[in-house]
């Protein structure tokens, strides 16, 4: 198990190392490898990436993002104009399906509602409003069409780990249930985690995935 001043350190350094963060603002704690994050973040977007450059960090067991988003330079603006913001940015992002995600504003803080087919869309569309000026988090409860999960959905999963330089295949098991995925095991960081999870995201057909693996300390 490493020790927690050398996890802050390469925390703190790699939080230097990623272009679109602005980490003199934002101090960094570490408990028996467990990540807080206090001070602020001057977007939900930069908030959201130090907290996926936290999980890069070797030896990081969890994260405790508590961060707060700054009011951007020249004021606030107004929750109409975050959400025709937000709407633009959707169209961007998914011309193809962005009328059926509506943007909720309240006070800066945004909830997305509406159905889409594919995660990939669902995570596209909290990162393109996470982006608009004035948001201070969004709430993603968009919903996926149910969809008839293939019979080999396990082994393609499994193939999928196989293939990849960052999981170890061998540390993850899979078991799949209708279009519901497990995964349980233990792998050796945040980041290949994060992975795994991802990579069962991608395979046709999974509506939930729950991610029951443990990083090893």
């Amino acid at each position: 198990m490493r020790a927690d001043s050398d996890i802050k350190r390469d925390v703190e350094a790699e939080l230097r190392w990623s272009p679109d963060i602005w980490e003199t603002d934002i101090a960094v704690n570490v408990t028996s490898g467990v990540v807080t994050l206090t001070g602020y973040a001057a977007s939900a977007h930069e908030k959201y990436r130090a907290e996926v450059a936290v999980k890069r960090v070797a030896g990081v067991t969890g994260v405790a993002n508590d961060l707060g988003v700054r009011a951007p330079l020249g004021g606030m603006p107004t929750d109409p104009e975050i959400a025709r913001d937000a709407v633009m940015a959707l169209k961007i992002e998914l011309p193809a399906v962005w009328e059926s995600i509506k943007p909720i504003v309240k006070q800066g803080h945004v909830a997305l509602e509406g159905t889409v087919e594919w995660h990939v869309e669902r995570n596209r569309a909290e990162a393109a409003v996470r982006r608009v000026r004035g948001v201070l988090s969004v709430r993603n409860s968009i919903s996926l069409k149910p969809r008839l999960a293939p019979s080999e959905i396990k082994h393609k999963i499994e193939e999928a780990f196989r293939r990849s330089a960052i999981i170890d295949a061998g540390k993850v098991m899979v078991d799949a249930s209708g279009s519901e995925v497990t995964l349980r095991g233990e792998v050796r960081s945040w980041a290949e985690r994060d992975q795994a999870q991802a990579t069962a995201w991608a395979a046709p057909g999974v509506l939930t995935v729950r991610n029951e693996i443990t990083v090893r300390t």
